[in-house]
C-alpha cells in the first residue's frame, strides 16, 4: 500500500473512549492503550499480531485487513479509492481515518473494549506522518521492534508468502527489494519517533514461538509465571 505524509487529519469526527485524555481541535478525547508491532516486511508482524489477538484483553488490528474491507460508499472510502485506483500515493490523514473508523466499528460491535483491552497494532503507523497524527488517538505503552537485519531471510519469507497466496507479482525480487527500500526510507524513522524506553527489540529470525515468548515476557515486564498444575 502506497502511503505519503499529509499534514493534519481532516477526517476526525468521533471520540476515542479509553486511556488518558487529550485534545483534538479543542474537543476532549480519550486515547487507546496500545502495543505496536513494528518491523520490515516479512519480519512476522502479522503472525505475532494474530496470535496476540487470541489472548484475552488484547485486540489485534492489522492495517492490511482494514484496507481490504474498505466501504467505498463512504466519504473517506471514496477518497481512498480516488487515489489508489490511479496508482497514486494515499495521504496519511485518509489512511489514519480509515483505520480509526475500523476501530470505532470494533468498539460499537463490542469486539474491542477500550476501557479494559489493549490495542495491538500491526502495519500502522507506517511513517512519521501517520505517527504524528495518531499521537492524539493512541497511548503507546510498548513498541516491539521485530528486528531482522538479515535481508536474505526477509527475501525468503516474502517470496514464500507471495507464492503461497498465489500473488506472483509480489514474488518478484525487484518488487520485494522496493518494499524493503521503502521501509528503510519511510518506516524505519518511526523507531526514533517514540521514546526508546518504550521500544523492545526482538530477534525476528527466531522461531515464531520464541518471538512470542519474548513479547509476552516484555508485556509482563519480564515476569514469566508458569501455569499452576
Amino acid at each position: 500500500m502506497s502511503i505519503r505524509s499529509h499534514p493534519g487529519n481532516s477526517w476526525s469526527d468521533s471520540a476515542f473512549p479509553a486511556g488518558p485524555a487529550c485534545s483534538i481541535s479543542g474537543v476532549s478525547r480519550m486515547k487507546y492503550q496500545t502495543f505496536i508491532l513494528f518491523g520490515a516486511p516479512g519480519s512476522g508482524k502479522g503472525t505475532q499480531g494474530k496470535t496476540l489477538g487470541t489472548i484475552p484483553r488484547l485486540y489485534h488490528c492489522a492495517c492490511g485487513d482494514v484496507f481490504r474491507s474498505i466501504d467505498t460508499r463512504t466519504k473517506v472510502g471514496k477518497a481512498f479509492l480516488e487515489y489508489s485506483s490511479k496508482g497514486q500515493l494515499v495521504p496519511d490523514d485518509i489512511t489514519v481515518e480509515l483505520w480509526r473508523q475500523a476501530i470505532d466499528a470494533a468498539v460499537e460491535a463490542h469486539k474491542f473494549k477500550p476501557d479494559i483491552d489493549t490495542l495491538v497494532l500491526d502495519g500502522i503507523p507506517r511513517n512519521l506522518g501517520q505517527a504524528k497524527i495518531m499521537d492524539d488517538m493512541i497511548d503507546v505503552k510498548k513498541l516491539f521492534h521485530l528486528a531482522c537485519p538479515d535481508r536474505e531471510t526477509l527475501f525468503y519469507r516474502l517470496k514464500k508468502r507471495a507464492l503461497k497466496e498465489n500473488r506472483l507479482d509480489d514474488a518478484n525480487e525487484q518488487v520485494i527489494q522496493r518494499r524493503l527500500d521503502i521501509y528503510e526510507k519511510d518506516s524505519r524513522p518511526v523507531l526514533s519517533y517514540y521514546s526508546q524506553e518504550l521500544v523492545t527489540v526482538v530477534d525476528a529470525t527466531q522461531p515464531p514461538a520464541k518471538v512470542l515468548l519474548e513479547i509476552l515476557q516484555s508485556v509482563n515486564d519480564g515476569v514469566y509465571e508458569p501455569a499452576a498444575v
